[in-house]
């Protein structure tokens, strides 16, 4: 069984779970997220999460340094370390992504990878946009998407 707990930002309440001390999701969309699975209770590792968040938010952090365990397919695994590697405010195009992840025309498969990725914002998938520069999809809202490049844009 894991562990759930959620976390005030200026987002909104957000939640982060964790399995076996690796953090599995973050998430917005508190009612989504399959509650059965997972007790209510702050561990350490989701205390630290909650910190690096906060301090995110604040401006003090541009990378996450926490234990992650992302669950999909081997593409999806790519696509989402791929993220990864995006620099702190600046994003890459679907393409660019797809580039990344070993199959350069598979860039719409990167946009389902995309939605699909379970730990936003450590995973930064916001960063990711339409070739001719557009703020196309995300998970959690196209106006938190916003809020974060502009986050990023701001600090940097």
């Amino acid at each position: 069984m894991g562990h759930v707990f959620y976390y005030e930002t200026v987002l909104g309440t957000i939640g982060v779970a964790e399995v076996n001390d690796q953090i599995t999701h973050l998430f917005f969309e508190v009612e989504k997220f399959p509650q059965n699975d997972y007790e209510k209770k702050e561990t350490p590792i989701l205390a630290e999460a909650g910190r690096q968040i906060k301090e995110y938010f604040e401006g003090k952090r541009r990378e996450f340094d926490l234990p992650i365990a992302p669950v999909g397919t081997e593409f999806m695994l790519r696509v989402w370390k791929a993220l990864q590697e995006i620099p702190y405010g600046e994003t890459r195009s679907y393409k660019d992504i797809a580039a990344l992840a070993g199959h350069s025309k598979a860039y719409r498969a990167v946009g389902m990878a995309n939605n699909r990725n379970p730990i936003s914002i450590v995973i930064p998938c916001h960063r990711v946009i339409g070739a001719n520069g557009a703020l196309v999809g995300y998970g959690g809202g196209l106006d938190k998407k916003v809020f974060l490049l502009d986050l990023e844009k701001e600090i940097d």
